[in-house]
């Protein structure tokens, strides 16, 4: 019994040092997703009036022609750009991007296309190791601090991709999974089409805020049209990679505040063991002292 008693009170002080460091972590990881909203929310009036000018210049800028909005006639080639996280402890987040783009590889295939993958972050990556797979480009270390340097080394590797021919290996379209930020409870792995950039074109009315401004352009429309495209595709993986660092920082949080509140029931089932050990224990004790006076009275 004396065992089971200091058995029972090893694990008890394990499972508490344990809820020790899952505490730090959601500590840590509520720290840091505050700071990562407000690089998103930074970001955002950035990206928007960006897209604007993009729409205003395509819309308005007369006949403009570039490879990045020019859609391919029967493509082959599909880049895929799948954003995940460095560190485990986040839930069902890394498995979760995972899957997006599992599905969307498969939709790929499905259509005779060969799929090319980049990956962000350890956790894909392992994934994609663990099955044989080949990568094309990897990069890690800043999936919970991305900053625009970041999106733009990896818009710098996509963009010439896209404009190469297949034969020197270019791709003819690339697509994007991250997982979005909606809420602290609520985060959605989403995936879209980078490249070419979709123009939409309606006749329905728009609202007032909705209209586009008219701009000059210098020298060119055209000239013009090339430095922007290049910025708004860095913008847009700037966004997906702030939104993945808040969702990735939002799900390591209530993962790990789970972990601490399974920690803190686990201790106490352990205290209660403990106790009944402990007063079986003395009632064994008690019976024998009692047994043996009884014993000695009998000689």
């Amino acid at each position: 019994m004396a065992a089971t008693l200091r058995e029972l009170r090893q694990r008890r002080n394990s499972v508490a040092t344990t809820q020790k460091i899952t505490r730090a972590m959601e500590l840590v990881a509520a720290s840091r997703i505050i700071k990562a909203q407000q690089a998103a929310n930074r970001a955002t009036p950035y990206a928007r009036e960006l897209t604007r000018a993009v729409s205003a210049l395509v819309s308005f800028g007369g006949d403009v022609k570039h490879p990045l909005i020019t859609e391919r006639e029967q493509p082959r080639r599909s880049a895929l750009l799948l954003l995940g996280p460095d560190r485990g402890l986040a839930g069902a987040y890394p498995s979760n991007v995972v899957k997006e783009g599992e599905a969307l590889t498969e939709h790929l295939r499905a259509q005779g296309r060969e799929v090319i993958p980049f990956v962000v972050g350890n956790r894909p990556r392992a994934f994609y190791k663990f099955r044989g797979r080949q990568i094309e480009r990897f990069w890690s270390g800043f999936t919970e601090a991305p900053s625009y340097a970041n999106a733009r080394e990896i818009a710098d590797e996509l963009i010439p991709r896209f404009l190469n021919p297949d034969a020197e290996g270019g791709v003819d379209e690339i697509h994007v999974v991250y997982t979005r930020f909606h809420s602290m409870l609520t985060q959605r792995a989403e995936a879209f089409r980078l490249l070419p950039i979709e123009v939409v074109e309606s006749d329905e009315p728009v609202e007032a805020e909705d209209i586009l401004p008219l701009y000059e352009f210098e020298p060119d429309a055209q000239t013009v049209l090339d430095t922007l495209l290049p910025l708004y595709v860095a913008s847009r993986i700037q966004f997906c990679l702030l939104q993945s660092a808040a969702s990735e920082l939002a799900s390591r949080q209530r993962a790990m505040k789970s972990a601490t509140d399974n920690a803190q029931q686990l201790i106490e089932q352990l205290g209660r063991e403990a106790n009944q050990a402990r007063q079986a224990q003395i009632t064994q004790e008690i019976t024998e002292i009692v047994g043996g006076a009884d014993a000695l009275a009998d000689a």
